[in-house]
C-alpha cells in the first residue's frame, strides 16, 4: 500500500510536503511546533490540517499492519492464494480487510462448525459445486448415528448451515449489500410509548441512510437507549436475495437450487442482515459522533479564544436560591481579594442586606465588572444586580458568563491546591470571575467535556472526544502563547512539548529562583531537555526580558537571523524593545523580501513571520476578537416583542442553528434557515461561540419560555 500516494490524493499535497511532514512527525515534533515553526517544510499546513494528516497517517499505518497480520495468519493456515493476497493488498479500509479475513477467522462454536464436526462439510461443498441427481440419496451417505446425523433431513439441515455461513462470510456479498444499504437503505423509527417526550417527531419517522443528518442520528440513538423508540433498517430484501442467488446458483449446481436458496434465505435473515444493520447503524453513529466532536471542538476553541477582559477588577457572582449566592472579588491579575455569601433570592429574599454587602465590596475594591454565572437563579440574580447598579454612583457593569464546569473545577485537586483554605462553593465564584478576565487561562483547568458547548456530548466516544479536545486545547494555548512568569501549571502543560510533570517543575523553579528573565533559563528546569526546549520555547513569553525577542513568537533558533535582518535594514534589538520600528515594512520592501531571505539563508515564510512578530512584542491575538457585551439593565421575556432587533452573544452552535443570549432567562434559537438569505448547510460557517450578533425576534412562546430569532434583518 502506497501510503504517501493516498495522503497526496486526499490532502492534495506535493510529494515534498508529504515526505517532510511525515519526517517531522516521526522525529517526535508536536503539531503546534510543526504548524508554527516548520511552515517551509509543510507548505504552510494549518494545525487543523496537520492533525487530520496525522490521524490519517496513523490509520493507514494501522491498516497496513492489519493487512500484514491477516496475510500471515491465512498463510499459516495454508489457505493463502494469489487472489486473496491481491484482494487484501487492494483493500482501502479496515472493514474490507476484516470481510476478506472473515472465512479464515477462528470462530466460536456456531451451527456451521457443529455441522462440520458431524462430517457434513463435504456434502455442503458438493451441493454448491456439483449437480446432484438425487439429493436425498446423496444426503443418506452422511447418516451417522454416533455423530447424531440420524436422517437425510439432519444431513441436509447441517449442510445448509454450512452453506449459510459460507455465504455470510463472502466479502463480495457483504460489500454489495453494505453499499446498497448506504445508497438505498431507510432508517425507520417507531414509538414504544404514547407518552409525550422530546422524541415525538421520531414516533413515526423514516429517513434515507444517505440523507440522515448527524444530529438526528444521535437523537434517534438516545431515544432508543431510553426505550422510547424502536429503530430498524429497511432495504429491498428481494433485490438483495436475487443478487445472492444469482451469485451462487449456476448451471453446475442448478439441480440443488432449492437447497441453496433455502440456505441463502437463512443466511441473509439470520446472519447477514443483522450484521449489516449493525454496521450501518454503527457507520451512521460514527459519522454523527465525528461531526458532533468536530462541532464541540470548534465551539470549545471559540470559547477558549474569546478576548480577555484585561485590567479589570471583577466580582464573580455564582447564583443560587436556598444556599445563597457566592461572591468572590478578584484583582486585575485574578488574585482573590475577598469573598462572601449573600441571600437576595428565594427563600431568604434578603435583597437589602445583599445590596449593602455588594455596594461595600464595590467601593472598597473599585470593582469594574460583575460576572454572573448563567446557571440556576441566574436571571433572578441579574435582576438584583441590575437594580443595585442603578442605586450606586460607581460605574459598574455586568455580564452573564457561562458557568459550565465551574463546579467540576471547584471540587478538583487543582482548585484545592490553588485555594486550600477556601470553601468549595466559593471556588466556583472565583472561577466565574477569572474566566471573564482570561477565558483561556481559566477554562484549561476544566475537563473540556464539562464546558458544555456541543450537541449530545455525553453520548460520544469518550476516548475520541478526549483526543480531539486535547488537540483543540493544545492548539488554542499555543496559538496565544503563555506568560512564563504568571502561567499556572495547568496552562503550561498544554504548551507543545511540556508534560504535566515538567509544567510543575517550571512553576517550582519559578518559585525557588524568582521570575524567568530569559527563555534560555528553561534549560535549567528539571527534566526539560533539548527536545522539549525546542518544542516549547517559541510559545513562552517573558514580558520584561532583557532580550525583547523573548516576548515574541520568534523562536530562539531564529534569534541570530532576526538580529542580522535588523542590522541589514538599520535597526537594533533596542528598537524592537522600544517599539521604534514603525517603518519596518517600508525598509524590507526597499531591499526586497526575496533578497533578504536569500542573504539570510532563511525561507521567506519564516522571515515574514519574524517580521510580523517583532512589530508587536507581547501581542495577544485574542485582542482582535469581539469583546463580551457588558450590561447595566435586565430584560425579561415579557419585555420583548416580535420584530424587535436585539444584540446578543452566541453561546452554542449546533448542526441545526445557534443559541444566542439576548439577555433573557433562556437563550433564543436562530435556526440555520434564519441565518442567511441563502441556504446554510453548516451554521459554523456563519457564526462561532462568542460572536456578537444582531437578531430579530420572530417568535415568542411564553409557556415554554422559548424565543425564535432571525439574523435575516
Amino acid at each position: 500500500m502506497d501510503i504517501n500516494a493516498i495522503l497526496k490524493q486526499e490532502f492534495n499535497l506535493r510529494d515534498e510536503q508529504i515526505n517532510n511532514t511525515i519526517k517531522l512527525i516521526d522525529e517526535g515534533n508536536t503539531i503546534p511546533f510543526i504548524a508554527r515553526y516548520r511552515k517551509e517544510m509543510t507548505g504552510e499546513m494549518s494545525d487543523v490540517t496537520l492533525r487530520q494528516f496525522y490521524e490519517k497517517l496513523i490509520y493507514l499505518r494501522n491498516l497496513q499492519t492489519r493487512k500484514d497480520d491477516v496475510i500471515r495468519i491465512i498463510y499459516e493456515q495454508g489457505k493463502l492464494t494469489d487472489e486473496i493476497k491481491k484482494n487484501i493488498e487492494k483493500a482501502n479500509t479496515l472493514q474490507e480487510v476484516e470481510d476478506i479475513y472473515a472465512p479464515y477467522k477462528q470462530k466460536k462454536r456456531t451451527r456451521a462448525t457443529i455441522a462440520k464436526e458431524k462430517g457434513l462439510e463435504e456434502l455442503a461443498l458438493s451441493i454448491l459445486k456439483n449437480n446432484i441427481e438425487d439429493i436425498q440419496k446423496e444426503a443418506a451417505k452422511y447418516i451417522n448415528e454416533e455423530k447424531q446425523v440420524n436422517s437425510e433431513k439432519d444431513a441436509l439441515d447441517g449442510a445448509r448451515d454450512i452453506i449459510a455461513e459460507i455465504v455470510s462470510d463472502d466479502a463480495k456479498i457483504r460489500k454489495h449489500i453494505r453499499e446498497l444499504a448506504l445508497r438505498e437503505g431507510v432508517i425507520v423509527t417507531k414509538n414504544t410509548t404514547d407518552e409525550k417526550s422530546v422524541y415525538e417527531m421520531y414516533y413515526d419517522y423514516s429517513e434515507g441512510v444517505k440523507n440522515m443528518a448527524p444530529h438526528r442520528t444521535l437523537a434517534v440513538n438516545r431515544g432508543e437507549k431510553e426505550n422510547l423508540l424502536k429503530v430498524k433498517l429497511e432495504i429491498n430484501n428481494d433485490k438483495v436475495l436475487n443478487f445472492i442467488i444469482n451469485e451462487y446458483v449456476k448451471n453446475n449446481n442448478i439441480n440443488n437450487k432449492e437447497e441453496i436458496v433455502a440456505a441463502i434465505e437463512d443466511s441473509y435473515k439470520r446472519l447477514i442482515f443483522p450484521s449489516i444493520e449493525r454496521e450501518i447503524r454503527n457507520h451512521l453513529t460514527e459519522i454523527a459522533q465525528e461531526r458532533a466532536i468536530s462541532v464541540f471542538g470548534k465551539n470549545i476553541k471559540s470559547l477558549l479564544l474569546q478576548p480577555p477582559l484585561k485590567d479589570k477588577v471583577v466580582m464573580g457572582f455564582d447564583p443560587a436560591f436556598r444556599t445563597g449566592c457566592k461572591i468572590a472579588v478578584v484583582d486585575k491579575n485574578g488574585r482573590l481579594l475577598d469573598y462572601t455569601t449573600v441571600y437576595p433570592t428565594e427563600p431568604q429574599n434578603n435583597v437589602e442586606g445583599a445590596k449593602k454587602t455588594l455596594k461595600e465590596l464595590i467601593k472598597k475594591y473599585n470593582i469594574d465588572v460583575i460576572a454572573i454565572g448563567n446557571g440556576t437563579a441566574s436571571r433572578e440574580s441579574e435582576k438584583f444586580v441590575s437594580d443595585m447598579i442603578k442605586e450606586i454612583n460607581e460605574e459598574v457593569q455586568y455580564v452573564i458568563v457561562s458557568e459550565a464546569g465551574a463546579s467540576v473545577y471547584s471540587a478538583s485537586e487543582l482548585a484545592n491546591e490553588e485555594h486550600p483554605d477556601i470553601n468549595v462553593s466559593i471556588r466556583g465564584a472565583i472561577s466565574i470571575g477569572r474566566r471573564l478576565q482570561d477565558p483561556l487561562a481559566e477554562l484549561v483547568k476544566i475537563d473540556p467535556k464539562s464546558i458544555g458547548v456541543g450537541q449530545y456530548q455525553h453520548d460520544l466516544n469518550k476516548k475520541r472526544l478526549e483526543e480531539v479536545l486535547s488537540g483543540v486545547v493544545e492548539d488554542s494555548v499555543n496559538s496565544v502563547g503563555v506568560d512564563l512568569n504568571t502561567a499556572s501549571y495547568s496552562l503550561l502543560e498544554h504548551i507543545a512539548g511540556i508534560s504535566k510533570t515538567i509544567s510543575k517543575n517550571i512553576v517550582a523553579y519559578r518559585e525557588e529562583n524568582g521570575d524567568f528573565t530569559s527563555r534560555a533559563q528553561l534549560k535549567k528546569v528539571k527534566r526539560l531537555g533539548p527536545q522539549a526546549f525546542t518544542q516549547c520555547a517559541g510559545f513562552m513569553r517573558i514580558i520584561n526580558a532583557k532580550n525583547p525577542l523573548d516576548n515574541t513568537g520568534v523562536h530562539p533558533e531564529s534569534y541570530d537571523v532576526c538580529k542580522k535582518m535588523l542590522e541589514m535594514i538599520g535597526y537594533s534589538l533596542d528598537d524592537v524593545k522600544n517599539r521604534n520600528i514603525e517603518d519596518i515594512d517600508i525598509r524590507v520592501k526597499e531591499i526586497g523580501l526575496k533578497e533578504l531571505s536569500e542573504k539570510l539563508e532563511v525561507g521567506q515564510v519564516t522571515l515574514k513571520d519574524i517580521i510580523s512578530e517583532i512589530k508587536k512584542p507581547g501581542r495577544d491575538p485574542r485582542e482582535e476578537g469581539i469583546k463580551p457585551i457588558l450590561r447595566t439593565d435586565v430584560l425579561k421575556i415579557e419585555d420583548i416583542q416580535e420584530g424587535m432587533i436585539l444584540k446578543g452573544t452566541v453561546r452554542n452552535v449546533v448542526d441545526f442553528g445557534a443559541f444566542v443570549d439576548i439577555g433573557i432567562k433562556n437563550d433564543g434559537l436562530v435556526h440555520k434557515s434564519e441565518m442567511s438569505k441563502t441556504f446554510v448547510k453548516d451554521p459554523m460557517s456563519i457564526v462561532t461561540v462568542g460572536d456578537i450578533v444582531d437578531v430579530k425576534v420572530i417568535g415568542i412562546d411564553l409557556n415554554k419560555q422559548r424565543v425564535a430569532l432571525s439574523m435575516k434583518i
